[in-house]
This record gives structure tokens, sequence and C-alpha cells, in this order.
């Protein structure tokens, strides 16, 4: 087989990993592709489900400053960051992955909280 072949899904694998204790998830890459595909389902459906907490938390906040809210970006960077460490032994550099990821997620969050913001207005005082 040729290097510049996409691989074959519906055979088993043609490498081992040699790491002692190691777990297949699969027997077969269409079976992890499958497996994959469910979970970009499942992560989208929860992104959104985050974008809408987020533009809900556009009615809390005063200015544009409250809006990049950047203590709290540094705090769930840190969060998330320590999160993907629990997991690092599985797949090192997943805590660098994860926060830039989180980094353009929030970035885009961020965009979009700022364009809500045009759409609300002060509640006025009692």
């Amino acid at each position: 087989m040729s290097t510049s072949q996409e691989p074959a899904t519906d055979v088993g694998p043609v490498r081992r990993f040699v790491t002692p204790g190691y777990t297949p998830k699969a027997t077969t890459l269409g079976q992890l592709r499958q497996r994959i595909d469910s979970l970009d389902e499942q992560i989208v459906a929860l992104l959104a489900e985050r974008a809408l907490c987020v533009r809900d938390a556009t009615r809390f906040k005063r200015d544009a400053f409250q809006v990049a809210a950047p203590e709290r970006q540094a705090a769930v960077f840190s969060r998330v960051r320590e999160l993907a460490t629990r997991h690092e032994a599985d797949f090192p550099g997943l805590p660098d992955l994860v926060e830039a990821t989180y980094r353009t997620l929030v970035g885009g969050f961020i965009a979009g909280e700022g364009r809500f913001f045009h759409e609300t207005e002060l509640i006025p005082s009692p």
C-alpha cells in the first residue's frame, strides 16, 4: 500500500502500540471514525448549549469590559487545562490542545456575545 492512499477503513490495524497496557478502542478504522463522528455530534450539541448560556449571560453585563471578562477567561483556561491534565497520560500534549481550543472558542463566544450585547438595553434602576 502506498502512503499516498487513504487508509482502509474495513480491515484490521497495520500497526500496534508497544506501550504496555494500551487498550484498543475498535477493531477497524471505520469503527473508530463512527465513534469520532458520534463524539463530534455530542461536542457540537454541547457547544450549542454553551452558546445559549453565553448569550443569556449578556443580560448580566453592563459594558464591553464585562463582556470580555478577562479574569473569567483566565479562570476558564486554567480550569480546562487542569481537566485535560488528568488525561495527558493517554494523549501527551492534551492540555495545550485543549487550552488552545478553548482560547479559540472563547474568542468566538465573546464576539457573539458582543453582538448580542447591542441587542440589549439597561434595565432602569428602581
